[in-house]
């Protein structure tokens, strides 16, 4: 997942910098997936666990489409904010998810609260936000999207990982995306026709090339399978601490393979970041 979610980024840059639309760009991403794990269901084993499954209009509304709805909103949430803030205090806020996802699990009581886990979570925290410390740009307008994109994906990962939990609906993670996928399709559709659609034309495809953009979408297939697995193997919580791990490594490769130069305030911010991810 880590190596995946870290060259999904630089490829989505690269794509996006021609594109310009990634409303678009995410709504293609999560109709691949669909598509995928519908020819998979049709000619392979590999999602035979939904036979299993009952899956009810009832079931489908109150666990499947929530999902496709914070998986939107998160997405809206975290874009508004770039009008409003910062990105050195955007990235200060966004160090927060461990916490907001420990206190989700805690609220949905998928976890047992512990005071010793939330001390270690908090001192991660701490160090990711030292090292993103900079210009603080406060508009309480551009916190509270922010806020609300960082508690729409808490939730939502909570709700895959109750998904593919025994208390939930104990479904196979590629069973899970093969039910979720096609609703955040659909949500992230709607919100392409207020954004992108408008201003889109086929001629920026033509710029891209088809080939550019199928490599992408199975790159981000993978990624989305990855995420669920992860998510099925251990929690909402470890997933994004992973994330933490991932974005210290890419500082560090950056260091090491550009001769990135970082200030000493975020070497000893990321520095405490991973002794409290070794620690936990």
């Amino acid at each position: 997942w880590i190596v995946l979610s870290s060259i999904a980024i630089l490829f989505n840059k690269y794509v996006l910098d021609d594109l310009g639309f990634p409303a678009i760009l995410t709504c293609w991403h999560l109709l691949f997936s669909t598509i995928m794990t519908q020819i998979l269901a049709r000619t392979t084993t590999l999602l035979d666990g939904r036979k299993t499954v009952r899956m009810t209009p009832r079931i489908y509304l109150r666990a499947i489409v929530p999902i496709g709805f914070l998986f939107s909103a998160s997405l809206v949430c975290s874009n508004q904010s770039y009008l409003y803030l910062s990105v050195a205090f955007i990235q200060m806020l966004k160090a927060s998810a461990p916490v907001a996802v420990l206190i989700t699990s805690w609220a949905f009581r998928v976890a047992s609260p512990k005071i010793r886990v939330l001390l270690n979570v908090l001192f991660i925290v701490f160090g990711v936000s030292l090292a993103s410390f900079g210009e603080i740009k406060f508009v309480w307008l551009g916190f509270f999207f922010q806020a609300g994109g960082i508690f729409s994906e808490a939730v939502r990962l909570i709700l895959i990982q109750i998904l593919l939990s025994d208390s939930g609906q104990a479904m196979d993670p590629l069973v899970s995306l093969y039910y979720y996928a096609p609703i955040c399709a659909l949500f992230n559709f709607l919100i392409a026709l207020i954004t992108d659609l408008p201003t889109f034309t086929l001629s920026t495809l033509t710029r891209v090339g088809p080939s550019t953009l199928l490599l992408n979408a199975i790159l981000a297939f993978m990624l989305n399978a990855s995420s669920v697995f992860l998510l099925g193997k251990t929690s909402g919580l470890i997933m994004t601490l992973c994330g933490v791990l991932k974005n210290i490594l890419l500082v560090l490769a950056s260091v090491v393979l550009w001769g990135t130069v970082i200030m000493p305030i975020q070497a000893l911010g990321y520095g405490i970041a991973l002794l409290g991810l070794v620690y936990y």
